[in-house]
This record gives C-alpha cells, sequence and structure tokens, in this order.
C-alpha cells in the first residue's frame, strides 16, 4: 500500500470515530464576520502592545493549511478566499472538549474560529481562538506541503486541488475577472451597449473554422456552436444599434497548443460610422486603460521580455512585414512562383492549391509573428484571406484591415465591415466552393445575412480581441491553460 493510501485509511478511520462520538462533520453554513484580508489590513502593522488595545473578538473560518500540535496547544494556518493567517488554539481557553477535535482534524479540512488577534514571539500576526469548531472533513490529503501541486496534468484537471494549493494560480484567475471587469467598465463608458448572441446556430459563420455539429430533436435540425458571433452582431448593426460589445464563449473543432482551446473567451465589437483605423486608435485606448487600471504603469514582462504597450504602437503592412521582418526579397511576394518555392525553403507546408494570399499568410505566421514581440498592427490583408472585410478603394486586392500581435501572439483581428451585399454573397459564393472542394473550415452560404445587409449596414467597423490570449500576456502565463479555469483534456 502506498503513502497517500494509507494517509487515506488514517482519514476515514478519524471520520468513523468522529461520527461515533456524535460529530457533525458537515453542519449547515457558518457565519462569519470578517474575512481574513480585512484582519490584515487593519490590524498587520499593529505591534503586539497596540493589539492588547484591540477588545475586539472576530469569527473566521478557512481551510487548514498547515499543523502544529505541542500536546496541549497547536498552532495552524487557515487560509479562506482572501488570504491566509495563523491561528493559536490552547486546551485551556478552548475547554477540553473542543480541544479533542485536533486529534481527529487534518490538513485540508474547515474550520470556523473565534477570538482576538495577537504577536507570537516571531512576531507573527495570530488569531487566538477562544472556541473551534469543525465545518468540513477533508477526505482526501492535499499534495504535500513542500512540493505542492507541480505535476501539469494534475493540476489542469484538478484545478479546484490546483487553486487550493498554488496562490499564484488563484491570483492569475482574480486578476482574469478584474481585466474582464475593466474592458466592460471602458466600452460601458465609450457608450457601447452589452448585448449577447446565439451560441447555437443554423448556419456557423463569423469566422474561417471548423464547428462543433450538434442535432436538436425537437426541431429537427442540426445546429452548431459558433465559431464567432461576427454575423449576428453586425444584424444588430442593421437594426440600429450602433455601438455594441458581447464577451463570451466561441468554439472551434481545432488543435489543442499552448495557444488554442476548442473553447475559448472572445470580445467583439462593432462602431458605425467607423473604420479599421478607427478602431486602432480605440483599441491603444482600451489597453492603457486595463495598463493604467490593473498595474498602474504601461509595462509588463512576458516570458522574459519587457513589452512597452505606450503609443502609438507600430503599424505595418502585410506585405512589408515580410520583407523588413520575415526577410523575403520583395520581388518573391509578388511572384508565384517565387512566393512557392520560398514556402518550400522555409518547410511551410503547403497543400498545393492555395491563392497567392493564402501562402503569404502562411509565410507571415511561420517568419513574421513569432518576432512581434512589442505592440504592432499589422494592416492590410490581402482580400483572399478576408471573406467578410472591405475592399480598399485604392487596391481592391487588399482588404481594410489589421491583426494585432503582442509578445508573439495574435490578439485582435479588425477590419472594415463589407456591407455590399453583392459582394458578399460572391465571397460566399467562393467559400461554398472552396468548402465543396474539402475546405471543412470555408465559410457556409448565409442568406438571411444577405438579406439583412440588403436593408443596408451603415458603414462599420468591428474587431475581436481573444481574451484568453491576452490575459496570458497580462498574466506571464506561457499557456493558455495557464487562464482557463477547466481547460479540454484529452481522456486518461
Amino acid at each position: 500500500m502506498d503513502e497517500s493510501s494509507g494517509v487515506i485509511k488514517d482519514i476515514k478511520k478519524k471520520i468513523k470515530d468522529l461520527r461515533a462520538k456524535g460529530f457533525k462533520l458537515y453542519p449547515s453554513g457558518f457565519k462569519r464576520d470578517i474575512t481574513i484580508e480585512e484582519v490584515v489590513r487593519r490590524f498587520g502593522t499593529m505591534d503586539n502592545d497596540e493589539l492588547k488595545e484591540v477588545p475586539d473578538t472576530f469569527i473566521l473560518a478557512g481551510r487548514i493549511m498547515s499543523i502544529r500540535d505541542f500536546g496541549k496547544a497547536v498552532f495552524i494556518h487557515i487560509k479562506d478566499g482572501t488570504g491566509q493567517l495563523q491561528a493559536y488554539i490552547r486546551k485551556d481557553r478552548v475547554g477540553e472538549e473542543n480541544f479533542k477535535i485536533f486529534s481527529f482534524i487534518d490538513i485540508g479540512d474547515h474550520v470556523g474560529l473565534k477570538g482576538q488577534v495577537f504577536r507570537t514571539k516571531t512576531n507573527e500576526l495570530t488569531l487566538l481562538a477562544s472556541s473551534v469548531v469543525l465545518l468540513t472533513k477533508s477526505q482526501s490529503p492535499l499534495p504535500e506541503k513542500y512540493h505542492g501541486l507541480v505535476d501539469i496534468e494534475t493540476r489542469y484537471r484538478q484545478r479546484y486541488l490546483d487553486l487550493i494549493v498554488n496562490d499564484t494560480v488563484r491570483h492569475t484567475f482574480i486578476l482574469r475577472s478584474r481585466i474582464i471587469q475593466a474592458i466592460r467598465e471602458f466600452f460601458d463608458k465609450q457608450g457601447f451597449i452589452e448585448v449577447e448572441t446565439p451560441m447555437m446556430q443554423s448556419i456557423p459563420g463569423g469566422a474561417t473554422a471548423r464547428p462543433f455539429k450538434t442535432y436538436h430533436q425537437s426541431l429537427g435540425i442540426d445546429l452548431y456552436l459558433r465559431v464567432a458571433p461576427e454575423l449576428y452582431l453586425k444584424r444588430l448593426v442593421v437594426g440600429g444599434l450602433e455601438r455594441i460589445y458581447e464577451l463570451n464563449r466561441n468554439f472551434r473543432n481545432e488543435g489543442i497548443s499552448t495557444n488554442h482551446n476548442p473553447e475559448f473567451t472572445m470580445l467583439e465589437f462593432y462602431v458605425a460610422y467607423a473604420t479599421y483605423e478607427d478602431l486602432m486608435d480605440l483599441t491603444e485606448k482600451l489597453f492603457l486603460h486595463l495598463l493604467t487600471k490593473l498595474f498602474n504603469k504601461l509595462t509588463v514582462t512576458y516570458q522574459g521580455d519587457r513589452i512597452d504597450f505606450t503609443t502609438p504602437w507600430q503599424r505595418i503592412s502585410l506585405i512589408d512585414s515580410l520583407r523588413d521582418i520575415g526577410g523575403i526579397e520583395e520581388r518573391a511576394l509578388f511572384d508565384s512562383k517565387a512566393l512557392r518555392d520560398v514556402a518550400k525553403s522555409k518547410g511551410v507546408e503547403l497543400e498545393g492549391n492555395e491563392e497567392d494570399g493564402r501562402v503569404l499568410g502562411k509565410l507571415f505566421d511561420y517568419m513574421v509573428e513569432p518576432k512581434l514581440i512589442q505592440p504592432t498592427f499589422i494592416v492590410d490583408h490581402p482580400i483572399q484571406v478576408s471573406p467578410l472585410s472591405r475592399r480598399k478603394d485604392d487596391n481592391p486586392t487588399i482588404a481594410e484591415r489589421f491583426e494585432l500581435f503582442v509578445g508573439g501572439k495574435e490578439i485582435a483581428n479588425a477590419f472594415s465591415e463589407l456591407n455590399d451585399p453583392d459582394d458578399q454573397r460572391e465571397r460566399f459564393l467562393k467559400q461554398a466552393r472552396l468548402r465543396d472542394s474539402g475546405d471543412d473550415e470555408a465559410l457556409f452560404m448565409d442568406e438571411d445575412y444577405i438579406k439583412a445587409l440588403e436593408y443596408g449596414m451603415p458603414p462599420t467597423a468591428g474587431e475581436g480581441i481573444g481574451i484568453d490570449r491576452l490575459v496570458m500576456i497580462l498574466t506571464d502565463s506561457p499557456s493558455i491553460r495557464d487562464v482557463i479555469l477547466f481547460p479540454q483534456m484529452r481522456k486518461k
């Protein structure tokens, strides 16, 4: 029998003995009147003489993270959702019957405590308990104190355990929540309204991605988990909602990596009577708001790189980036054969039937994207890879589109929206041909969306920002799984 099995066997015996003695192992509720964070904030700077003048008694609750038993006295550390605090329990203060419970208590159990604060001889802020009650008996041991929970697979599969023992993980997800709150605050102050659009769609649209498919029994129809909310949000712009945003989930039936999870959080927002250039300015303002509010500075460190969000950020066309950053000779960028020769020489996989715009995109992903550490707008993408974007007036082969890169990752995608229903129909038909030829990421034809455009969508710009990748950058997290509470995992 391994060590953990022996520990569990000992816990089970304690549970049996406690029940035999009439202890309630899982009582209903517990009314505390203060959190550990409040205790530290109010008394953390006081010395022991000052604390002796505090007559107040406090009721705390939390999970036991350590136990030091000295026979007639016990030191424990308890942790609640706000912090950790030491408590001192003496038999002569809590009574012999209450003190007996510590023969059956383990690390991981929840307890409620009542007492006053003081400082020990080692100057540690401590609660001197006058009463103690068992609130929840843990039936599985926490990971060993000095090694903690370090196995990546276990951390992701048992996130609840990860949150208990790894404070940095808990802080990451608290910061994630604050980032989202700050995003909402920014858009609300900018006069946007938050909306919700369908998660299940009869036609998946808004992005070139492979969807998840399901079936609705009552309606007798196939439905798809959305790959993007874009086409529904633009229907709302047609309806007169001129400044809107949505923070919600997208689903793409694609690979899993440090930058990809099948279910992810996306911010999308749309502004009527605006262009993609207006959205670059708005994006810079959003990031300045986030950095100032959350960190009170405009720099962060991501995986060893210092990233400076001071505006204005670099703006460079995709073609120029391939030349200036990717090191590709300019003549090759406008010659189909030379372009493919470069791709082959760099080990970039091609299917053989891609249009030049797709080859440029693959070369960019391989030769430029990893080098874009500082915030950079890559503008003016080929129309062939931008089926929902407006064409540039002076060059119809180029879309009014940008992607934002930070830390070598794509963070945002935006464009001036295509609002010509005839042009949009032609592009949908082209996508349909690609789908018929085997491209299961190509867009579906959406007749209702075309109908909406026929009623007239004003000149509009829209943008999507990947929240998970944004949180990765702002929390210095190397994997998207580190910022998603319950990432998708393969079966054991």
